[in-house]
């Protein structure tokens, strides 16, 4: 970042006699006034300056009363030592010829490169009396120094710049008010084209595998639909999987073009890549524009999908002894079961609300840590478009403007960072030595004697085994404190499903007999959307809810218990391939399959198990608002905004769902 551009120029007067040779530091050609590290900063090689503003036409013609004219050349050491000067040629894009701006064109055959330039030409304008002032003047508005990078090149081998100037001629009416606009700009391009061919390819060939995995992802939905039929539905779910797998490929693509472009440009020692220019940055936009887009609706089908689950709490619990109860319109009583506490199932219910959107990552300290590292500690001045890989910049420094490239590349590396080592962070030391709300849950269901029997799709679901190894779960302190005890003693039966395992969590694979027969019981279930508010139904509404919550609490005891034969299930564990992939080879024709689950992070229907959908829409959406506003804080702020009011829908909503497919009544979930 020390190598400094040695531009020098001859300089002439009107009648064409040679002045001086004189350097270009100082702002020779910077019409704009500044100070002279920042007008020098345009000379150093790999910085791309921009420079403007609006200049009183007063002082103009003050300080260039008289035009000079500049031949401009490069100095440069020969492989002896030797000192060289290169001729700069110049493309003045106001030349004329046939009546035709040939310089204007992208055909570089059709240009005509001159070599003598001036900035101000306040003398040509003048009329009849050289003492007065002129009627118009003709000023270099407009001045780019392009600098072009040989292709294949280690040692940061260029080609002899080209300087373009475009002129304005303005007609002088009231020099004290009037003013004109100017800039100067030192540009650094090279040959994109290999570039976006490898990045093509990267696309058409993830792209193809995308393809690919959407197919396997609708064969395994069709699977769990328990349908063969291929139909616009499933067409539509296609789709749907296809435009997540899109997104994840061109945020792969994005990803590792904007790593590639921080690591190549910042880290080299001797020049061999130059940064996209703006122009050339348009595909790179199109891409994260996709990527978030598609991320969107992918995301947004997850929240459906999790919304419209069907849930169920099994109630192990039995009535302890008889009570006596009065009849109704007879005026005797009569002993019957003692009714079992629902409040168990109240409680297990709100434990579940409460974990619907729980993440692996704490998404306010994510937020927080990356604006913290971008701001704070400097890595934004990684995105500026200079050679120096320094976190910090003086305020006298010239400030150099950003990459869209390098702002993306250098987010989203710490987003996925901090992301990263907050997952190791969670899994390893947060769950294990403090809390682990997920295994708590599954906990309290063994100790509150209640099950989990959940269905994300039709003939697909998880389960979760709460049934207490004690019996009861409806008791006092002291009991519920022996029976701890007994526990980590191991003198009791271990919790697991199978006995003698410690299984408490399966996926599902159930049959179409046994959806069929819980449909029946659930559409009684949900005719009336359960007890919206208990004080306000009727009684025969309530009874008959209250009934076939009792008919389905029965009819799943004994399907977990085997009573079923017609209907019964076999537990296995899923082959490796199964995981992998995502989907279950066998299909429960005659019998339903319980999957030995690892964990109940590997259910898809809460937050937790789709960390990696969550975190991508959220850099994603980090990035379209900053590359939109140019303002990292910005961007920080409303994506924890969106984050917040999508775990308020997500909760809200779900809390509605819980409500209508539980019987749970919606003020007892807090």
């Amino acid at each position: 970042q020390d190598v400094k551009l040695q531009f020098i120029a001859a300089t002439f007067d009107a009648a064409g006699n040679f002045l001086k040779w004189q350097s270009l530091e100082g702002g020779i050609l910077q019409l704009c006034p500044d100070t002279q590290t920042k007008l020098n900063a345009a000379y150093a090689f790999g910085t791309t300056y921009q420079q403007s503003c609006k200049i009183p036409l007063s002082k103009i013609l003050v300080d260039f009363a008289n035009p000079i004219f500049y031949d401009l050349f490069l100095e440069y050491n020969g492989d002896s030592g030797q000192q060289y000067l290169w001729a700069v040629p110049v493309l003045n894009l106001n030349l004329q010829y046939s009546e035709m701006f040939v310089n204007q064109g992208s055909n570089m055959n059709n240009w005509l490169l001159t070599r003598r330039f001036f900035l101000v030409d306040a003398l040509s304008g003048k009329e009849n009396d050289l003492g007065k002032l002129p009627r118009v003047i003709r000023i270099a508005s407009k001045i780019t120094i392009s600098i072009r990078l040989v292709p294949h090149t280690q040692r940061g081998t260029v080609y002899p710049p080209l300087l373009t100037v475009a002129y304005t001629d303005v007609l002088v009416q009231n020099p004290e008010t009037q003013s004109v606009m100017v800039s100067f700009s030192v540009n650094y391009e090279m040959n994109q084209s290999e570039a976006r061919i490898q990045t093509d390819i990267a696309l058409g060939v993830l792209g193809g595998l995308a393809v690919l995995w959407s197919l396997l992802k609708t064969a395994g939905w069709k699977r769990r639909t328990g349908s063969s039929i291929i139909d616009l539905q499933t067409v539509l779910k296609f789709l749907l999987f296809y435009a997540g797998d899109l997104a994840n490929v061109f945020f792969i693509i994005a990803v590792g073009t904007g790593i590639y472009w921080l690591v190549f440009f910042k880290a080299q020692q001797f020049v061999s890549v130059f940064l996209p220019l703006p122009s050339q940055e348009e595909d790179f936009v199109t891409y994260i524009a996709c990527a978030f887009s598609l991320k969107a609706l992918q995301f947004l089908q997850l929240l459906v999908s999790q919304l419209t689950i069907d849930i169920f709490f099994i109630d192990w619990e039995r009535p302890k002894g008889k009570v006596l109860k009065a009849v109704e319109g007879e005026g005797i009583t009569r002993s019957a079961a003692a009714p079992v506490s629902i409040w168990r199932t109240y409680f297990i219910a709100n434990e579940w609300n409460e974990i619907q959107t729980v993440r692996k990552i704490n998404p306010l300290f994510q937020v927080l840590a990356v604006l913290f590292f971008l701001e704070v500690v400097g890595f934004s001045n990684l995105a500026l478009m200079d050679s120096s890989s320094s976190l910090t910049r003086s305020s006298e420094s010239y400030i150099a403007p950003w990459s869209r490239v390098l702002r993306f590349g250098v987010s989203a590396a710490l987003w996925l960072a901090i992301a990263f080592l907050q997952i190791l962070f969670f899994s390893v030391l947060y769950e294990r030595f403090v809390e682990d709300k997920i295994s708590q849950f599954v906990d309290l269901c063994c100790m509150s004697n209640i099950s989990v029997f959940l269905l994300s799709h039709s003939c697909f679901g998880y389960y979760i085994h709460g049934r207490s190894v004690h019996g009861h779960a409806d008791t006092n302190m002291e009991e519920m404190n022996m029976n701890l005890k007994r526990e980590a003693e191991n003198l009791c039966s271990q919790r697991g499903l199978v006995p003698n395992t410690d299984g408490q969590t399966f996926q599902i694979s159930i049959s179409r007999k046994m959806r069929l027969h819980y449909d029946r019981i659930h559409e009684t279930l949900t005719s009336k959307r359960g007890p919206a508010r208990l004080l306000g139904s009727s009684a025969n509404t309530f009874e008959q809810s209250t009934r076939a919550y009792n008919t389905m609490n029965k009819f799943l005891n004994s399907f977990i218990d085997h009573v079923h034969k017609e209907m019964d299930y076999i537990v296995k564990d899923k082959l490796l391939l199964e995981r992998i992939l995502g989907m279950e080879f066998m299909e429960p024709i005659e019998k339903s399959i319980f999957y030995n689950g690892k964990k109940i992070c590997d259910f898809d229907v809460l937050y937790y198990g789709n960390e990696t959908t969550l975190l991508i829409f959220d850099i994603l959406f980090f990035s379209i608002v900053d590359l939109a506003s140019q303002s990292f804080v910005l961007a920080a702020i409303l994506t924890y905004l969106q984050q917040e009011i999508f775990r308020c829908v997500r909760n809200t909503l779900g809390q509605k769902n819980l409500a209508s497919k539980t019987l749970v009544d919606e003020r007892f979930l807090i």
